[in-house]
């Protein structure tokens, strides 16, 4: 197998401006890092990462628990995640935590134990033990697409244990998310403008930010349009296909059911979209229906499915950014980065066919984030 030394001598540089170029430590001049890349291509180098490591306490490589993988929300933000990290010469290690806080923390010590030089996780509605466990180990870690309250500190109990405390200003992790709440106002001002007055919400998983943003979203754009508030329209599918079929034949029962509804996820917009057909229900002459998750297939669909897009490669390859700055400068102040969403407007609302009618969402609360660079 070809070395360093003989990487070095073929491209007529020092071991050392070799070490540097592979392993990004020092700039080196352009035509010098070519002609050490061209050597490498050349004779086929392969470094020795686990020698590297042993010298530099870096293995090179990122954990990423997200749960749902099967989920396409969640493959689109996996596939940003290994694209980002692999044009950064990072590996991947990931594991489903399956929404158990149990779990999670048990996959993510298993990552740790790997010895990842940083983590990506998706939290779960109960990350306390999770939070714990990272601060105590001091991981560098950025939470994807849920966030968690700022203010969670970690508390151990005598017998070793960890759990969750508010604590005014103690600190926090990095975190990048999706806009929430703003998205899911334009849905339902969308809606109330078509004539609707009796919306139905069929929420996520209680616990999650992204839950709690929506529901606020939802109630935002109830405000904004005039409509009051009635919980009954306020439904749980937990984020799960068969818990929004139940949702929603529950919202159908009604003594007054809404004659609009909008899903919170992807995988509740199909839920929805089995009950409906179940009752009878076409949409969107018996009912209008929009979602908060844009999908492949979803322009498959007849009618095709109004959407909230969320940015989902962006969102995996930007949490990797924020990882990589973490791991070289870390003591820097945690941040929270805040992607914009995209409405794409179909026919499932109940509107003609509009080609090209896509329009950034929630771009007032992107802006006002990008002008100030971060958000605590």
């Amino acid at each position: 197998m070809a070395t360093m030394t003989d990487v070095a001598r073929r491209a007529g540089v020092s071991v050392a401006t070799v070490s540097h170029v592979l392993n990004g430590t020092r700039p080196v001049l352009p035509h010098t890092r070519q002609a050490v890349l061209d050597a490498v291509d050349a004779l086929g180098y392969t470094p020795n990462t686990l020698a590297r490591s042993l010298v530099t306490s870096r293995t090179r490589s990122i954990g990423l628990a997200v749960s749902a993988i099967s989920n396409p929300y969640f493959t689109e933000i996996l596939q940003g995640v290994e694209a980002a990290a692999l044009e950064a010469g990072y590996s991947l290690l990931i594991a489903d935590p399956h929404d158990d806080p149990r779990h999670e923390r048990k996959v993510v010590q298993l990552l740790h134990e790997r010895r990842v030089d940083g983590m990506i996780v998706a939290p779960s509605a109960d990350p306390g033990d999770l939070v714990g466990y990272l601060r105590r180990h001091a991981v560098p870690t950025v939470f994807l697409d849920r966030r968690i309250d700022a203010r969670v500190a970690e508390t151990v109990s005598p017998d070793g244990g960890a759990g969750a405390a508010s604590v005014p200003d103690a600190p926090w992790f990095d975190q990048v998310c999706a806009e929430s709440a703003a998205p899911m106002a334009l849905l339902v001002t969308h809606l109330a403008g078509l004539g609707h007055r009796r919306i139905g919400l069929i929420a996520g998983l209680p616990g999650l930010s992204t839950t709690g943003e929506r529901i606020s979203g939802y109630r935002e754009g109830l405000a904004a349009a005039g409509l009051a508030y009635d919980e009954r329209l306020l439904v749980s599918g937990n984020s799960e296909s068969a818990g929004a079929e139940q949702a929603t034949a529950a919202l159908l029962g009604l003594p007054d059911p809404p004659t609009a509804l909008v899903t919170a996820n992807n995988a509740m917009t199909i839920g929805a979209l089995s009950a409906l057909r179940r009752h009878g229900r076409s949409v969107p002459d018996d009912i209008a229906l929009c979602c908060f998750d844009d999908f492949a297939w979803a322009d498959l669909f007849s009618p095709r499915l109004t959407a909230i897009a969320q940015p989902s490669r962006e969102l995996g390859a930007q949490a990797v950014r924020v990882l990589l700055d973490r791991l070289a400068e870390p003591d820097r102040p945690a941040e929270t980065v805040r992607l914009p969403c995209a409405f794409v407007h179909r026919t499932s609302c109940g509107c003609p066919e509009e080609p090209g009618s896509t329009a950034e969402a929630g771009h007032t609360a992107s802006s006002t984030l990008s002008e100030k660079g971060t958000a605590s």
